[in-house]
């Protein structure tokens, strides 16, 4: 029997090799994937978010009767998953076998291709009749800044201006922000779909989110709007220890912090 030179033999034990890595990252990067088909297709998203901004028509009309009249209104929004859907880029970061990467995420957002989330820009122009401004506190960063107005700018979002656009800057705590905004203006509600959106509480390290939740259980649906997002979010990295982890090690990670019977 004829064997295989040495250098074949060691080429396919590569390629055999990389092959599995690469079948291994695909499928940790899939466990996203029942996640993003709930989000594109499912009607309880479409529902759940419509609920979300019928709430807020409601507790804005509620806070318009007791606001502080020294200063003009606002709204604080979130925009990933808030206002505009990126459904689409987790998507590709699935196809490709991660979760997530910084250039293509700022690709992305240059592109300026996010849909809206369902009722989101119906409630935003239904408060901006009211004359409450918008101000849209996100931490997407320099980078996707100009992608980010085109996006908003594109749907006829109120307030889609440099004025009304806050990106991150040295710290992706948003409460520096939100402080400065309340220093001219009443904030009426805060939209969001992480925790961190509504208040420094739930952004401090070494928390417990779910009893922070629960302390503040009477602002949600009135002062505090969650939107779903099933696909990512704070609520995640407490399932990973310090240091940079491979998807299949995040995977693990997923897997071992499971609730079972």
């Amino acid at each position: 029997m004829a064997h295989k030179p040495f250098w074949l033999s060691c080429l396919l034990l590569i390629l055999s090799v990389n092959l599995v890595h690469a079948q291994n990252r695909q499928s940790a990067a899939g466990d996203y994937t029942t996640a993003v088909l709930w989000q594109q297709h499912s009607g309880e998203y479409r529902a759940l978010c419509f609920q979300a901004y019928n709430f807020a028509r409601v507790s804005l009309k509620q806070a318009l009767k007791k606001r502080d009249r020294s200063k003009p209104n606002c709204i604080v929004v979130d925009i990933d998953e808030t206002v505009l859907d990126n459904s689409a880029f987790q998507g590709h970061e699935i196809r490709k076998g991660i979760s997530f990467a910084q250039a293509d995420w700022t690709e992305w957002g240059n592109l300026a291709r996010a849909d809206t989330v369902p009722g989101a820009l119906s409630f935003l122009k239904f408060a901006a009749r009211k004359k409450i401004e918008i101000f849209y506190i996100t931490n997407r960063e320099q980078p996707e800044y100009a992608g980010t107005l085109k996006n908003l700018q594109r749907f006829g979002f109120p307030n889609a201006d440099p004025a009304h656009l806050l990106v991150k800057g040295g710290t992706s705590d948003k409460e520096p922000r939100r402080q400065d905004v309340a220093g001219r203006y009443n904030i009426l509600l805060l939209c969001g779909d992480n925790l961190s959106d509504f208040s420094n509480i739930f952004y401090r390290e070494n928390r417990n989110t779910r009893e922070e939740v629960d302390h503040a259980r009477e602002l949600f649906g009135k002062r505090f709007i969650v939107v779903p997002n099933p696909m990512y979010g704070d609520w995640e990295k407490p399932l990973y220890p310090a240091g940079s982890l491979s998807e299949e090690e995040r995977s693990d990670k997923r897997f071992e912090n499971l609730k079972s019977y």
